[in-house]
């Protein structure tokens, strides 16, 4: 399949009431509104495959960049490649659950997401933070160091209530998975979500990571880890 033919099919599957809901969350023209599980059997057809990938993801299509981030393929993406994708995500949902999905399945996750966070720059900060959950959610504990998390979780406390606002999702979530899904430090996520409080962003709506913690314990999740990143 070619990127035409691929953009026809998507189009086809576009609906109307899907096309709203994104463009409330963010998304914006051009758009078909696709819903993610449609996209399934045309990537069981392609399977992985980074040249089309780049090609949709340059369309500025929000639904062929969403399943460009499908078919990419990881290992063959480079951290220029990764800095030029996330320059293209103009909002969160390519951000977080593309571009940091993608960048989660590769060995240079953390130097990039730790470069990202540092950038000052809401959505690529946003990114960075949504890659290490992607990242905590699926690897083994022991590929990650203890201090280091244990220093984001610090970093976190002190900043989040004045980070921009897809920044303070991705960082309260961060809180949330070091506590749900690396075990090392579980009681200082803990004790991090209860420092840090209710997360105020907009809409009149409170962000409480010690709750959520909570809830997983309560169902014995603590520990829990993913087989996959992307679906």
């Amino acid at each position: 399949m070619n990127v035409e033919t691929v953009m026809q099919e998507l189009e086809v599957l576009g609906k109307e009431r899907t096309k709203k809901i994104y463009v409330s969350n963010g998304a914006h023209e051009p758009l078909f509104g696709v819903a993610t599980g449609e996209m399934k059997p045309i990537a069981k057809k392609i399977k992985l495959n980074q040249p089309l990938a780049e090609e949709l993801y340059n369309t500025g299509n929000y639904d062929a960049m969403y399943f460009a981030g499908v078919i990419a393929d990881p290992k063959a993406m480079t951290e220029v490649d990764f800095d030029r994708w996330i320059d293209g995500a103009y909002f969160y949902m390519l951000s977080d659950y593309v571009v940091a999905v993608t960048l989660a399945e590769t060995e240079i996750a953390q130097q990039v997401a730790d470069k990202w966070i540092l950038s000052g720059e809401e959505l690529k900060m946003s990114a960075g933070w949504s890659c290490y959950c992607w990242l905590l959610g699926n690897r083994r504990d022991s590929e990650f160091d203890e201090s280091k998390l244990a220093e984001m979780l610090e970093r976190v406390k002190n900043t989040i209530h004045d980070a921009p606002e897809r920044t303070k999702y991705a960082m309260n979530n961060f809180i949330y998975t070091v506590g749900v899904s690396y075990l090392p430090l579980h009681d200082k996520a803990v004790e991090t979500a209860k420092a840090v409080g209710p997360v105020e962003v907009q809409r009149n709506k409170s962000l409480i990571a010690s709750e959520r913690i909570q809830k997983e314990v309560e169902k014995g999740r603590i520990g829990f880890k993913r087989k996959y990143v992307r679906c």
